[in-house]
């Protein structure tokens, strides 16, 4: 009999390959998963990842999309590959996966537009990335089919579908053994105008077809936005002066609501959370200490470190927001505005996640962290 099934299971997994169905996902562990940016390589490199991390799934950013095809461009990425298989000697259960695209990464729209260009790049990354035991999947990574983004970057219409197309052909390539996940944006603000992820991607499709699905529920304030906000709210804020059909959805809860009702289940989402702060520089400190401000400029906090030295700085207060669930910093001196995660955040979106049975937590992006990782140690507890 247990042969039997075993035989069974080897047909099911094929079929599954054939079809464009995920099978990796029958039993999952809790993720704990990690970006890393190989501009990172020199000062944090991956040999310095302990053996004992919590860390389940190393996404290794980026690949970028040439006249078509998979590259990479990174000066260290065969030091960076090499330390990857290094690190999974010393943790044999932890799963890599190469991540393509990021913002500003175009080729998209013209490399997933016919089933000759999507061969080609799905062949150019298994080529370059699947003969080596480095990397266990792939995570797509477009920003953003059909609208939004950066306004540079190609898109089409056709976008919405042909990323499932693309999806779906990476999935036959590489089997049910690898893994094949996205990251999905979660902000209405990555655009001019209002941003409506269901517009640029077939959700409940791609559900079907991956692994799983990375929600990026952080940059839900950024440039576009016309007030100083929170860069990664919990839930709905009432004075927050976005129109309330698109606050409902700006924030942590509300975008895993939405991906739900989109028809995304609990076990197909891991939840996002920023290791980064995004920084206004507002017009006025207004009755919230520059939250909901307008503002002239914006600027980048470059990690948890960052945001702890501008909390000792002079100058510097720290505020809590009872509903958005998250800290800032304000200088009233120079009119500027840090919205960032602590532990204390983060770990109530890691319980967050437990409670509404996702698969688990990601950051963006691990050599944000501090030395004491303060924030994967929130993230996974």
């Amino acid at each position: 009999m247990s042969l039997l099934r075993k035989g069974l299971a080897v047909v099911l997994a094929a079929l599954s390959a054939s079809v464009g169905i995920s099978t990796a996902d029958a039993s999952p562990k809790r993720i704990v998963g990690a970006y890393y940016g190989n501009w990172y390589s020199a000062s944090k490199p991956i040999s310095a990842i302990p053996s004992d991390t919590p860390i389940t799934h190393l996404f290794y950013a980026f690949s970028t999309i040439e006249n078509g095809k998979c590259t990479m461009t990174a000066p260290t990425a065969a030091k960076d590959f090499q330390d990857i298989r290094g690190l999974k000697k010393r943790k044999p259960q932890l799963k890599a996966l190469i991540s393509l695209g990021g913002w500003g990464a175009g080729g998209f729209s013209d490399a997933a537009l016919t089933p000759a260009s999507r061969a080609t790049l799905v062949q150019s990354c298994q080529d370059l990335f699947f003969r080596d035991g480095t990397f266990d999947g792939i995570d797509i990574d477009w920003e953003f089919p059909v609208y939004g983004g950066p306004t540079e970057i190609t898109d089409r219409p056709e976008d919405r579908r042909n990323m499932t197309l693309l999806t779906k052909d990476f999935r036959r390539a590489l089997g049910a053994k690898k893994l094949v996940t996205a990251a999905l944006p979660a902000g209405r603000l990555q655009t001019d105008g209002p941003y409506d992820p269901a517009k640029s991607f077939e959700l409940r499709e791609l559900s079907r077809i991956m692994d799983f699905i990375n929600v990026m529920t952080y940059d839900l304030g950024t440039g576009f936005s016309p007030v100083a906000t929170f860069n990664a709210g919990f839930r709905e804020v009432a004075n927050d002066p976005m129109p309330a059909a698109d606050r409902r959805w700006n924030n942590v809860v509300g975008a895993i609501d939405y991906y739900q009702r989109h028809g995304v289940p609990p076990r197909k989402m891991v939840l996002g959370t920023p290791f980064y702060g995004r920084g206004f520089t507002v017009q006025s400190e207004g009755p919230q200490h520059g939250l909901y401000q307008p503002y002239d400029s914006t600027f980048w906090v470059d990690g948890y470190e960052e945001a702890m030295k501008l909390k000792a700085s002079p100058g510097w207060k720290e505020y809590w927001h009872p509903v958005a669930q998250s800290p800032w910093l304000y200088n009233a001196a120079e009119k500027k505005f840090v919205s960032y995660e602590n532990p204390r955040s983060i770990g109530i979106r890691a319980d967050f996640a437990r409670a509404r049975g996702l698969l688990g937590t990601f950051m963006w992006e691990l050599g944000h962290d501090d030395a004491r990782h303060s924030l994967l140690k929130a993230m996974s507890r």
